[in-house]
Order: structure tokens, then C-alpha cells, then sequence
């Protein structure tokens, strides 16, 4: 909610702009000038449903109080439809005035449809035909219960899966048949299982995370699109067979009819996909390897790989980390192991800087116990630095730590592959620790891999105040993510 008016909205669009293309569920309600200044110029005032109308699903403007109710209602029920996202509404300063005794309209339970079974057993039939089938789980799997239903098909069927960075912790890294995070560019050891695989089975898949067009370039993967909402047209994301319905019915009715045809022919295994194809046991092999080939290393500044492992050692299956946008983001994304659904946050669809510190403050509010990491750059940590006082003011213990290069280190990488030379692309920073000390937070300059090891487990026993880890990062490793160095793998 923005509190005052033209200038609160204006502030309110790059926020509510990623809620809605991440599918979050938000109300945005802005104040408005009186009803009867809107037709003129008046102070701070400006048409901002017009404003909002791109980057929400919905939205209106109050006239009257009698309206009220039904209109919350309204925009409560659209923002929990899928695909889910943002609705908005004006509020104008002499409409806020008004009484109404109008009682506020319950909510009621809305049922999603059943799959059809015509398209449920194409889809079983795809699946015991196919001799690579691939799970792609995307961000609509983290809502509702979706989680359990889609390991569910993934432990019966035996399939290997992947994950978009909005997916991840869906399926555990533990998992032997799970690949680990799809997208970060071309080569990827992930994109060689999504182009070997026969048969692509996309779960809550959203294109707005990673274009299809990088895994199905050649148009030769069948594909099954399953979610709540029918698929996005996309040239390369024709659907062989497209489910749109509740998500844990149409893989309850999946495995139900595997179930039948097993029954009706003893040689049809329940576990069709049991055996793991040789490349892709070749695959998650290497994965965990380049993944752990910098876990001891003491070099100064820090590696990304290291950095993001002394992370994940430190905090538990079920804490949150909430990942900014930059080039940490690609390492978060590939590095960091997670377990559970919506412990692991990394905006990914309109993917703006300044996301992870107001996010994280949103996390420690919902999960006062569990422990919170806001990970950023120090670009993206000064977009948004003023939110650390409600964070001191509230006495949250999140741990804010900075990847410090001073530098927008992924545009400076691009503006070097395009261009050859930077433009305006380092800045200066302040002391971190200094900083920290002047809002009432506590802060940390890390010199070396054992300091940033003693200040983590110093900062997750924080029980009322933030705290900032400043790092310096070996950046030299980012051109990695951009070559071939994780995509060695030859085809079979």
C-alpha cells in the first residue's frame, strides 16, 4: 500500500511490476486525489489505474463506500486465480471518508476443474513410449500443494527432473534423478539433458523464466503441459498434450492410469523410467562435482562457489534465502542445494534489483524462527539501503550479505562481450560496517574465508538484529557461466 498519493504509486511500479510477472499474490491500494479534482490538474495527482493497468491483473477505482466490499472481494478472489499476481486499488481521499454499513462479502471455496481423461491417457501413452522423458518443474508447482504431488510422480515414475529458478527446492537436491536448476544461458549441463530428452513434461512451467526456444530450438521435443492455466503461445512451445487443470489432480489421474495399464498388461511396469539413462546419471555427476570443487578452497576474495556453499552450510534445510538480481543470482541459482519449496527466492520473471533486502524483511515477518539471508550485490543492496531501518525498528535478525566488486558486475561482463570496454558501469561503496552501525544494525567486513565462516555462525544466533556481511567476491569467475567451462559433455 502506498501512503500518499502520486508519488506513492510512481514509487509502488517496479515492486508491484515484479510481484505480478513472479506471480505473487499482492492487493496494491494507492490514495487518490478528491473525486472531484480528477478531471484537472491538481496537486499530486495522476492517473494511475491507466499506470497500472500493464503491470496488474486487475484494478479499479473507487467511487463510492458502498462498493467496497465487493470490490476487495473481487480483487482478493483474481489475485489468488491462476495465474496468480497483483490487483490494484484507488482510493480517493473523500470516498476514504465516507460510512457504509455494507457487511464485507465472505469468501468461498472455489474448486479447480478436473483434467480431461481423453488428454490424461495421451499423456500416459507419451510416457510409456518415451525413452528420455524429462520433468520441468516450474514456479506453479511451489503453490498450493503441488509440491507433493509432483515428487509423488517423480519417486513413481522413476523420471529424472529440472528446475526453473523460480521451481527450485521443489524436488530436493537430494535426489539422485533430480538435475538440478535449468537457465543460466546456453551452456548449461542441464540444457544437454532437456535436448537429449524425448519427451519434455512441463509442471507449472511459466515461459516468462526461461524461453523455451534455448531447449527446443529444432522443434523435436514432445512435449506435455500440465498446469492450472492452458499454455502460453510460443513458436517453440507447440504442446503435444496441454492439461490445463489442478495440477495434483491431473498427476493423481496420471499415475492412476499408469496404474490401469499396468494392470492390464503384466509387462508394464508402474516404473516405467526406473533406470536413469547413462547421460543423465553423467550429468548430475558433473553437476555436483563443479559444485563442490571450491568447497575448500581459502582463496581471498572469496569465490562465488564457495561463498554460496558456506551459505548453504551454515543454515538449515528449512531457512530462507532470498537472492537479489546480478550476477550472484546465476550462482545462487546453480550452486546453492535447496530441499524445500519457497526456501530458496530468486526473482526471475522482471527480475528488478533492490528485491532481496524488503524481501527478506517480508520472510523474517512470516517466519519469525526460521533464520533469513538476504544475498545482493552492493549495487542492489544501496537500491534499496533505507529499508534496513524498519528492519532495526522491528528488531528482525536478517542477515543481509553483500557480494561487494563495486562494480554492476553482470552488465559490465555483457557491455565487455558487446562492446569490448565498460561505460559507467563501477561506483564507490560506504563502510559497510559503519553503515550498519548508524541505523543500529550490526555489521561485519569480511578479510578472509575463516571470518566469513565465524560471521555467519555469529549472525544466524541473532535474535533482534540485522546484520550486514560485507564480502569481497572473485568476480574473474563470472565468465564461466557465459562459456562452455559447465558444459563439457559429449551427447550419446
Amino acid at each position: 500500500m502506498s501512503c500518499n498519493l502520486g508519488p506513492g504509486a510512481t514509487n509502488l511500479t517496479t515492486g508491484i511490476a515484479n510481484a505480478n510477472m513472479d506471480r505473487t499474490r499482492v492487493l496494491a491500494i494507492t490514495g487518490q486525489t478528491d473525486t472531484n479534482s480528477l478531471h484537472k490538474e491538481s496537486h499530486q495527482n495522476m492517473d494511475v489505474i491507466t499506470m497500472f493497468k500493464p503491470i496488474t491483473k486487475w484494478n479499479w477505482s473507487l467511487r463510492n463506500a458502498e462498493s467496497i466490499p465487493e470490490v476487495i472481494r473481487r480483487s482478493f478472489k483474481i489475485s489468488l486465480e491462476e495465474k496468480a499476481g497483483v490487483t490494484h486499488i484507488e482510493l480517493p481521499q473523500d470516498v476514504a471518508k465516507m460510512s457504509s454499513e455494507i457487511i464485507p462479502v465472505s469468501a468461498t471455496e472455489v474448486l479447480r476443474s478436473l483434467p480431461n481423461m481423453f488428454l490424461i491417457k495421451k499423456a500416459v501413452k507419451l510416457i510409456l513410449d518415451a525413452k528420455k522423458p524429462l520433468i520441468l518443474v516450474g514456479n506453479g508447482c511451489i503453490r498450493t500443494n503441488a509440491t507433493f504431488y509432483v515428487r509423488k510422480f517423480s519417486e513413481l515414475t522413476g523420471m529424472c527432473s529440472v528446475n526453473t529458478f523460480m521451481g527450485k527446492g521443489v524436488i530436493s537436491d537430494k535426489s539422485e534423478r533430480h538435475l538440478k536448476t535449468i537457465g543460466i544461458k546456453e551452456a548449461d549441463h542441464v540444457l544437454l539433458a532437456m535436448k537429449e530428452s524425448d519427451l519434455v513434461i512441463a509442471i507449472g512451467y511459466d515461459l516468462v523464466e526461461y524461453s523455451p526456444k534455448f531447449w527446443n530450438s529444432a522443434l523435436d521435443k514432445k512435449i506435455i503441459h500440465i498446469d492450472f492455466t492452458p499454455a502460453e503461445t510460443d513458436t517453440y512451445y507447440p504442446p503435444t498434450v496441454e492439461i490445463a487443470a489442478d495440477i495434483e489432480l491431473t498427476i493423481d489421474s496420471i499415475l492412476l492410469e499408469l496404474e490401469k495399464e499396468k494392470q492390464k498388461d503384466p509387462g508394464i511396469t508402474c516404473y516405467p523410467h526406473h533406470d536413469i539413462p547413462e547421460l543423465f546419471k553423467k550429468i548430475r555427476k558433473e553437476i555436483v562435482q563443479n559444485i563442490q570443487e571450491y568447497s575448500n578452497d581459502s582463496s581471498y576474495p572469496i569465490k562465488p562457489e564457495k561463498l554460496v556453499i558456506d551459505v548453504r552450510n551454515v543454515l538449515g534445510e528449512n531457512d530462507i534465502i532470498i537472492s537479489d538480481v546480478g550476477v550472484h543470482k546465476l550462482w545462487i541459482a546453480k550452486i546453492y542445494d535447496t530441499f524445500e519449496p519457497n526456501t530458496c527466492l530468486i526473482p526471475n520473471g522482471f527480475c528488478s534489483m533492490g528485491f532481496s533486502l524488503p524481501g527478506a524483511i517480508a520472510a523474517q515477518l512470516v517466519f519469525p524462527k526460521k533464520t533469513v539471508v538476504a544475498m545482493c550485490g552492493d549495487g542492489s543492496f544501496l537500491m534499496n539501503i533505507q529499508e534496513l531501518e524498519p528492519a532495526v525498528r522491528l528488531k528482525l535478525p536478517v542477515i543481509i550479505l553483500v557480494w561487494v566488486d563495486r562494480e554492476y558486475g553482470l552488465i559490465s561482463l555483457k557491455q565487455k562481450m558487446e562492446f569490448g570496454r565498460l561505460g559507467f558501469t563501477k561506483f564507490n561503496n560506504p563502510d559497510f560496517v559503519m553503515l550498519a552501525e548508524s541505523f543500529g544494525a550490526k555489521g561485519y567486513k569480511v578479510n578472509s574465508v575463516s571470518d566469513l565462516q565465524s560471521a555467519l555462525i555469529e549472525a544466524s544466533q541473532s535474535i533482534d538484529t540485522p546484520i550486514i556481511i560485507a564480502v569481497d567476491v572473485d568476480y574473474s569467475r563470472n565468465s564461466v557461466l557465459l562459456n562452455d567451462e559447465y558444459c563439457n559433455l559429449p551427447s550419446q
